[in-house]
């Protein structure tokens, strides 16, 4: 009998059941909600979106002049004829607002990180990633052949311990440590002072993945890198906070002269869509004013949390509008989702293998342009759960 080249995924999707997934749901926004594709009824009320600040929202009925004359795609990549003048007027409006000498456009976050530590590391190198780093992280050092070690999460003792082994047992061996600023599935952030001070004292490279920071933490929404010299790279993504699509990389001195020669990714990929660089940009230049918008959703996302103590439940680690509301059975998680739909939320259960077993969640995210008695409703539809 012939081999079956597709026993591989055969026997992966029967080991996955019975939490399979078989299909992507598809929505429609709809005023201030979402619909799901064929629902019938009242839109729901997202709360799983990382549209932080509502910009994609706003953005959603109306494409601003500079989108508009910018065109379609780019034809070809930055090092050809790609880059357009809006490529080059969003980079220097994000190196100024970021206080970095360059940065990098990538079509999406993912791209931008696997394209990033496949060329900062190599099979010579040992990268110190956190546990619960983005999977975008962990495939670019794969690609690199760099040794993995990965830490405990935050846990920036166990960190400390893994480079001075390292320096005492290779002391010219590179080493990179990645961690992000704000964790998409836990609502945590490291102590990035501490985080950078380490890496400095044992000469390691350090790179943040800001993705679900810029726009909503740090000084004016600059992220949480934001004056720390020590910070060597910074990742950001334009499809959350900042409302439109695609990713930056950040950086100093001759690391940008290094991945402008040496970074695949960026020199071999069609660059970002003009129309996606310019709805960034006009996001970009919106966001000084919305300060005080960005101060109330940060309140809230408080006041959540201590409301779901006062159910009962761990305080949701963090201080920002990720609020995680750990439920441990994926089977509850899927009923406490299905329970919010109903309300009229739209808040997503989490659940293996996005998070490990006996750790699945409901994603609560905050965004501006929740009505404010949507969070007691929240909060009520939970208490009512409870006593099912």
């Amino acid at each position: 009998m012939p081999q079956d080249p597709l026993a591989f995924a055969r026997q992966a999707l029967q080991r996955l059941a019975p939490a399979l997934r078989r299909q992507e749901r598809c929505f429609a926004p709809c005023g201030e909600g979402l619909r799901a594709n064929g629902a019938k009824g009242q839109p729901l009320l997202d709360f799983s979106s990382n549209d932080y600040l509502g910009l994609a929202q706003a953005a959603a009925g109306s494409a601003s002049p500079g989108a508009v004359a910018a065109g379609g795609g780019s034809g070809a990549s930055p090092l050809v004829t790609g880059l357009r003048p809006i490529h080059q007027q969003l980079r220097e409006a994000l190196g100024a607002w970021l206080g970095r000498e360059r940065v990098f456009l990538f079509p999406s976050g993912f791209q931008a990180n696997v394209s990033l530590l496949a060329v900062l590391a190599d099979r010579r190198c040992l990268v110190l990633a956190d546990r619960l780093c983005h999977h975008s992280l962990l495939l670019g050092v794969r690609a690199s052949g760099a040794r993995l070690q990965r830490f405990a999460h935050n846990d920036l003792g166990d960190l400390e311990r893994r480079l001075g082994k390292a320096r005492q047992q290779q002391p010219e061996r590179r080493l990179v440590v990645v961690s992000e600023s704000l964790f998409s599935m836990e609502g945590t952030s490291p102590d990035v002072a501490r985080l950078a001070g380490l890496c400095g004292r044992f000469g390691a490279l350090l790179v943040l993945d800001e993705a679900h920071a810029l726009g909503v933490l740090g000084p004016l929404g600059r992220g949480l890198a934001w004056g720390r010299p020590g910070v060597h790279v910074v990742v950001g993504t334009f499809g959350k906070a900042l409302g439109s699509g695609g990713a930056m990389v950040a950086v100093d001195g001759v690391l940008g002269d290094y991945l402008l020669q040496f970074c695949g990714g960026y020199r071999y990929s069609t660059a970002l869509a003009p129309p996606l660089a310019a709805t960034t940009m006009a996001n970009l230049q919106r966001l000084p004013g919305l300060e005080p918008e960005r101060q109330t959703l940060l309140a809230r996302a408080t006041q959540l949390r201590r409301r779901l103590v006062a159910l009962g439940y761990p305080r949701p680690p963090g201080h920002g509008p990720v609020v995680p509301i750990l439920v441990g059975d994926e089977e509850v998680a899927m009923a406490l989702q299905r329970r919010l739909e109903e309300a009229g939320l739209l808040v997503a259960a989490i659940r293996p293998p996005t998070v490990p077993q006996g750790a699945a969640r409901l994603r609560v995210v905050l965004r501006l342009g929740q009505p404010p008695q949507a969070m007691d409703t929240l909060v009520q539809t939970l208490l009512a759960g409870q006593h099912r």
